[in-house]
Protein backbone atom coordinates (compact mmCIF):
# COMPACT_ATOMS: atom_id res chain seq x y z
CA UNK A 1 0.00 0.00 0.00
CA UNK A 2 1.42 3.65 -0.71
CA UNK A 3 2.07 5.96 1.72
CA UNK A 4 0.15 9.41 0.69
CA UNK A 5 1.12 12.89 0.99
CA UNK A 6 -1.29 15.54 2.38
CA UNK A 7 -0.18 18.09 -0.22
CA UNK A 8 -1.43 17.91 -3.87
CA UNK A 9 -3.16 19.05 -6.57
CA UNK A 10 -5.34 18.05 -9.80
CA UNK A 11 -7.96 19.46 -11.83
CA UNK A 12 -10.77 17.79 -14.47
CA UNK A 13 -13.37 18.56 -16.56
CA UNK A 14 -16.70 17.13 -18.07
CA UNK A 15 -18.89 17.94 -20.71
CA UNK A 16 -22.57 17.55 -21.09
CA UNK A 17 -25.04 18.43 -24.30
CA UNK A 18 -28.28 19.65 -24.39
CA UNK A 19 -31.37 17.57 -24.65
CA UNK A 20 -31.77 16.38 -28.21
CA UNK A 21 -27.80 16.14 -28.98
CA UNK A 22 -27.42 12.40 -27.76
CA UNK A 23 -26.03 10.33 -30.77
CA UNK A 24 -29.46 8.58 -31.23
CA UNK A 25 -31.29 11.53 -32.80
CA UNK A 26 -27.90 12.84 -34.74
CA UNK A 27 -28.83 10.17 -37.54
CA UNK A 28 -32.67 11.31 -38.29
CA UNK A 29 -32.78 13.76 -41.51
CA UNK A 30 -34.58 16.10 -40.51
CA UNK A 31 -32.74 19.44 -39.47
CA UNK A 32 -32.54 19.82 -35.92
CA UNK A 33 -32.12 23.18 -34.35
CA UNK A 34 -28.51 24.20 -32.70
CA UNK A 35 -28.80 23.66 -28.85
CA UNK A 36 -26.38 24.65 -25.92
CA UNK A 37 -24.47 22.70 -24.16
CA UNK A 38 -22.11 23.05 -21.01
CA UNK A 39 -18.92 21.75 -19.43
CA UNK A 40 -17.95 21.86 -15.86
CA UNK A 41 -14.06 21.88 -14.69
CA UNK A 42 -13.30 20.85 -10.73
CA UNK A 43 -9.95 22.27 -9.16
CA UNK A 44 -8.60 20.13 -6.25
CA UNK A 45 -5.94 21.30 -3.51
CA UNK A 46 -4.76 19.92 -0.96
CA UNK A 47 -2.80 20.84 2.01
CA UNK A 48 -1.99 19.16 5.30
CA UNK A 49 -3.65 19.12 8.47
CA UNK A 50 -4.68 17.04 11.33
CA UNK A 51 -8.00 16.37 10.05
CA UNK A 52 -9.65 16.15 6.94
CA UNK A 53 -11.26 20.01 6.20
CA UNK A 54 -12.92 20.23 2.87
CA UNK A 55 -13.83 23.51 1.58
CA UNK A 56 -16.07 23.70 -1.33
CA UNK A 57 -16.27 26.57 -3.58
CA UNK A 58 -19.53 26.13 -5.75
CA UNK A 59 -21.81 28.73 -7.62
CA UNK A 60 -25.22 28.99 -6.66
CA UNK A 61 -26.87 26.58 -8.87
CA UNK A 62 -24.64 23.04 -8.24
CA UNK A 63 -25.43 24.22 -4.21
CA UNK A 64 -27.61 20.77 -4.23
CA UNK A 65 -24.21 18.75 -5.45
CA UNK A 66 -23.18 19.45 -2.09
CA UNK A 67 -24.00 16.52 -0.25
CA UNK A 68 -22.38 14.25 -3.04
CA UNK A 69 -18.95 16.18 -3.43
CA UNK A 70 -18.79 15.62 0.24
CA UNK A 71 -18.94 12.02 0.06
CA UNK A 72 -17.21 11.46 -2.99
CA UNK A 73 -13.76 13.41 -1.20
CA UNK A 74 -14.74 12.22 2.27
CA UNK A 75 -14.50 8.65 0.77
CA UNK A 76 -11.12 8.89 -0.95
CA UNK A 77 -9.60 11.21 2.12
CA UNK A 78 -9.03 10.81 5.50
CA UNK A 79 -6.55 13.89 6.17
CA UNK A 80 -5.78 17.03 4.59
CA UNK A 81 -7.45 21.04 3.99
CA UNK A 82 -8.89 20.02 0.94
CA UNK A 83 -10.60 22.90 -1.07
CA UNK A 84 -12.79 22.23 -4.33
CA UNK A 85 -13.66 24.84 -6.61
CA UNK A 86 -16.03 24.31 -9.22
CA UNK A 87 -16.73 26.19 -12.25
CA UNK A 88 -19.33 26.01 -15.08
CA UNK A 89 -19.46 27.35 -18.76
CA UNK A 90 -22.74 26.88 -20.59
CA UNK A 91 -22.39 27.44 -23.90
CA UNK A 92 -24.91 29.80 -26.20
CA UNK A 93 -27.05 28.59 -28.94
CA UNK A 94 -26.67 29.75 -32.37
CA UNK A 95 -27.91 33.02 -32.67
CA UNK A 96 -30.13 32.45 -35.43
CA UNK A 97 -31.87 28.94 -34.35
CA UNK A 98 -32.98 27.15 -36.92
CA UNK A 99 -37.24 26.49 -36.67
CA UNK A 100 -38.35 23.05 -36.23
CA UNK A 101 -41.60 22.26 -38.11
CA UNK A 102 -43.27 21.11 -35.24
CA UNK A 103 -42.38 24.47 -33.62
CA UNK A 104 -44.13 26.52 -36.70
CA UNK A 105 -46.77 23.56 -36.77
CA UNK A 106 -47.57 24.87 -32.86
CA UNK A 107 -46.81 28.25 -33.38
CA UNK A 108 -49.20 28.79 -36.26
CA UNK A 109 -51.97 26.67 -34.72
CA UNK A 110 -52.14 29.23 -31.28
CA UNK A 111 -51.64 32.10 -33.98
CA UNK A 112 -54.76 31.07 -35.20
CA UNK A 113 -56.68 30.25 -32.26
CA UNK A 114 -55.79 33.75 -30.71
CA UNK A 115 -57.00 35.42 -33.95
CA UNK A 116 -60.01 33.49 -34.11
CA UNK A 117 -60.78 35.05 -30.52
CA UNK A 118 -59.04 38.72 -31.12
CA UNK A 119 -59.65 39.37 -35.26
CA UNK A 120 -57.45 42.71 -34.66
CA UNK A 121 -54.10 41.02 -33.03
CA UNK A 122 -51.48 41.60 -35.11
CA UNK A 123 -50.01 38.69 -36.49
CA UNK A 124 -46.10 36.97 -35.64
CA UNK A 125 -43.23 38.61 -37.08
CA UNK A 126 -40.05 36.84 -38.18
CA UNK A 127 -37.95 38.41 -35.17
CA UNK A 128 -40.86 36.91 -32.81
CA UNK A 129 -41.02 33.74 -34.25
CA UNK A 130 -37.17 33.08 -33.62
CA UNK A 131 -37.09 34.70 -30.41
CA UNK A 132 -39.67 31.92 -29.38
CA UNK A 133 -37.97 29.05 -31.30
CA UNK A 134 -34.68 30.24 -29.30
CA UNK A 135 -36.86 30.13 -25.85
CA UNK A 136 -37.52 26.80 -26.40
CA UNK A 137 -34.56 25.09 -26.29
CA UNK A 138 -33.62 23.21 -22.62
CA UNK A 139 -30.84 24.33 -20.84
CA UNK A 140 -28.17 21.92 -20.62
CA UNK A 141 -28.52 19.86 -17.39
CA UNK A 142 -24.34 19.93 -16.05
CA UNK A 143 -25.19 17.85 -12.13
CA UNK A 144 -24.41 14.65 -13.70
CA UNK A 145 -21.42 16.25 -15.68
CA UNK A 146 -20.09 18.08 -12.29
CA UNK A 147 -20.04 14.81 -10.42
CA UNK A 148 -17.76 13.04 -13.42
CA UNK A 149 -15.68 15.61 -13.51
CA UNK A 150 -15.33 15.47 -9.42
CA UNK A 151 -14.42 11.99 -9.92
CA UNK A 152 -11.48 12.12 -12.22
CA UNK A 153 -10.10 14.87 -10.23
CA UNK A 154 -10.24 13.31 -6.83
CA UNK A 155 -8.18 10.51 -8.60
CA UNK A 156 -6.26 12.83 -10.45
CA UNK A 157 -5.40 14.27 -6.86
CA UNK A 158 -4.96 10.79 -5.07
CA UNK A 159 -2.53 10.05 -7.59
CA UNK A 160 -0.29 13.26 -7.19
CA UNK A 161 -0.62 12.60 -3.27
CA UNK A 162 0.93 9.00 -3.66
CA UNK A 163 3.50 10.94 -6.05
CA UNK A 164 4.70 12.77 -3.25
CA UNK A 165 4.28 10.26 -0.90
CA UNK A 166 6.95 8.14 -2.66
CA UNK A 167 9.22 11.43 -2.19
CA UNK A 168 8.20 11.83 1.65
CA UNK A 169 9.46 7.88 1.85
CA UNK A 170 12.84 9.02 -0.19
CA UNK A 171 13.78 11.72 2.52
CA UNK A 172 12.41 10.09 5.62
CA UNK A 173 14.13 6.99 4.83
CA UNK A 174 17.55 9.05 4.35
CA UNK A 175 16.87 10.26 7.67
CA UNK A 176 16.64 6.84 9.38
CA UNK A 177 19.48 5.86 7.87
CA UNK A 178 20.99 9.03 9.10
CA UNK A 179 20.49 8.14 12.72
CA UNK A 180 21.54 4.56 12.63
CA UNK A 181 24.75 6.00 11.31
CA UNK A 182 25.23 8.44 15.13
CA UNK A 183 23.33 5.72 17.02
CA UNK A 184 26.66 3.36 15.43
CA UNK A 185 28.80 6.04 16.01
CA UNK A 186 27.75 6.42 19.76
CA UNK A 187 27.64 3.04 20.62
CA UNK A 188 30.77 2.45 21.15
CA UNK A 189 31.44 5.39 22.96
CA UNK A 190 29.65 4.85 26.00
CA UNK A 191 32.07 2.17 27.67
CA UNK A 192 34.58 4.35 26.99
CA UNK A 193 33.19 7.04 28.60
CA UNK A 194 31.86 5.54 31.59
CA UNK A 195 35.09 3.70 32.32
CA UNK A 196 36.82 7.38 32.39
CA UNK A 197 34.47 9.18 34.06
CA UNK A 198 34.15 6.07 36.75
CA UNK A 199 38.20 6.30 36.93
CA UNK A 200 37.65 10.63 37.38
CA UNK A 201 35.33 9.38 40.04
CA UNK A 202 37.52 7.69 42.31
CA UNK A 203 40.28 9.73 41.74
CA UNK A 204 38.84 12.37 43.13
CA UNK A 205 37.24 10.15 46.43
CA UNK A 206 41.17 9.47 46.88
CA UNK A 207 42.17 12.85 47.07
CA UNK A 208 39.55 13.19 49.54
CA UNK A 209 40.48 10.46 51.43
CA UNK A 210 43.85 11.59 50.98
CA UNK A 211 43.43 14.33 53.60
CA UNK A 212 41.26 12.36 56.05
CA UNK A 213 42.60 12.13 59.66
CA UNK A 214 43.66 9.07 60.85
CA UNK A 215 41.83 9.77 63.67
CA UNK A 216 38.75 10.11 61.99
CA UNK A 217 35.74 8.04 63.31
CA UNK A 218 35.20 6.25 59.95
CA UNK A 219 37.56 3.72 59.04
CA UNK A 220 39.67 4.75 55.81
CA UNK A 221 38.21 0.96 54.42
CA UNK A 222 34.70 2.24 54.62
CA UNK A 223 34.74 5.34 52.80
CA UNK A 224 36.70 3.45 50.08
CA UNK A 225 33.96 1.44 49.63
CA UNK A 226 31.62 3.69 49.57
CA UNK A 227 33.65 5.88 47.18
CA UNK A 228 33.27 2.60 44.53
CA UNK A 229 29.71 2.30 45.31
CA UNK A 230 29.15 6.23 44.36
CA UNK A 231 31.37 5.50 41.24
CA UNK A 232 28.91 2.63 40.23
CA UNK A 233 25.73 4.30 40.58
CA UNK A 234 27.38 7.31 38.58
CA UNK A 235 28.28 5.04 35.78
CA UNK A 236 24.59 3.80 35.57
CA UNK A 237 23.24 6.98 35.76
CA UNK A 238 25.63 8.41 32.79
CA UNK A 239 25.01 4.83 30.60
CA UNK A 240 23.29 5.59 27.17
CA UNK A 241 22.67 2.30 25.84
CA UNK A 242 19.11 1.41 27.07
CA UNK A 243 18.85 5.16 25.02
CA UNK A 244 20.46 4.04 21.75
CA UNK A 245 18.54 0.61 22.03
CA UNK A 246 15.18 1.92 22.22
CA UNK A 247 16.02 4.53 19.30
CA UNK A 248 17.06 1.77 17.20
CA UNK A 249 13.61 -0.29 18.26
CA UNK A 250 11.94 3.26 17.15
CA UNK A 251 13.44 3.58 13.71
CA UNK A 252 12.84 -0.47 12.99
CA UNK A 253 9.08 0.90 13.49
CA UNK A 254 9.38 3.83 11.47
CA UNK A 255 10.54 1.61 8.63
CA UNK A 256 7.92 -1.53 9.03
CA UNK A 257 5.20 1.43 8.91
CA UNK A 258 7.13 3.03 5.82
CA UNK A 259 6.99 0.01 4.12
CA UNK A 260 3.26 -0.70 4.97
CA UNK A 261 2.07 2.29 3.87
CA UNK A 262 -1.75 3.69 4.32
CA UNK A 263 -2.71 6.33 7.32
CA UNK A 264 0.57 6.05 9.07
CA UNK A 265 0.70 9.80 9.58
CA UNK A 266 -0.50 10.26 13.17
CA UNK A 267 1.27 6.66 14.06
CA UNK A 268 4.49 8.17 12.77
CA UNK A 269 4.57 11.66 14.34
CA UNK A 270 3.94 9.76 17.65
CA UNK A 271 7.37 7.64 16.87
CA UNK A 272 8.67 11.28 16.45
CA UNK A 273 7.92 12.34 19.53
CA UNK A 274 9.33 9.40 21.51
CA UNK A 275 12.68 9.73 19.76
CA UNK A 276 13.16 13.05 20.26
CA UNK A 277 12.51 12.00 23.90
CA UNK A 278 15.52 10.07 23.41
CA UNK A 279 17.78 11.95 21.93
CA UNK A 280 17.22 14.68 24.96
CA UNK A 281 17.79 12.01 27.32
CA UNK A 282 20.86 11.27 25.81
CA UNK A 283 21.80 14.64 25.52
CA UNK A 284 21.11 15.16 29.18
CA UNK A 285 23.48 11.72 30.00
CA UNK A 286 26.08 12.90 27.54
CA UNK A 287 29.73 12.96 29.60
CA UNK A 288 31.81 13.92 26.87
CA UNK A 289 32.02 16.24 23.98
CA UNK A 290 31.66 13.58 20.86
CA UNK A 291 28.26 12.11 22.85
CA UNK A 292 27.10 15.58 23.52
CA UNK A 293 27.58 16.42 19.75
CA UNK A 294 26.13 13.38 18.50
CA UNK A 295 23.12 14.14 20.21
CA UNK A 296 22.47 17.62 18.82
CA UNK A 297 23.04 15.42 15.33
CA UNK A 298 20.10 13.09 16.31
CA UNK A 299 18.00 16.30 17.50
CA UNK A 300 18.35 17.84 13.88
CA UNK A 301 17.44 14.61 11.92
CA UNK A 302 14.53 14.16 14.36
CA UNK A 303 13.62 17.49 13.72
CA UNK A 304 13.75 17.24 9.95
CA UNK A 305 11.76 13.74 10.08
CA UNK A 306 9.15 16.08 11.97
CA UNK A 307 8.54 18.05 9.55
CA UNK A 308 8.39 15.69 6.81
CA UNK A 309 5.96 13.59 8.28
CA UNK A 310 3.50 16.58 9.01
CA UNK A 311 3.12 16.00 5.50
CA UNK A 312 1.59 12.43 5.69
CA UNK A 313 -1.68 11.62 5.72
Amino acid sequence: MAVYSMTGYASASAGSAAPGDAAGNAQSDTPRAPSAGGSVSIELRSVNSRFLDLVLRLPDEFRALEPALRDLVGSAFRRGKIELRLNAQIEAASAWPQPQPEQLNRLARLESTVQGWLPKAASLSVNEILQWCRSGTAAPKLDEAALEAARRCIAGLRDARAREGQRLVAILMERVRRLRELATQAEPLVPAVVQRQQQRFVERWQEALAVVDASASVPREALQERAINEAAAFAIRIDVAEELARLRAHLDEIERLLGAGGEVGKRLDFLIQELLREANTLASKAASLELTNISVEMKVAIEQLREQVQNIE
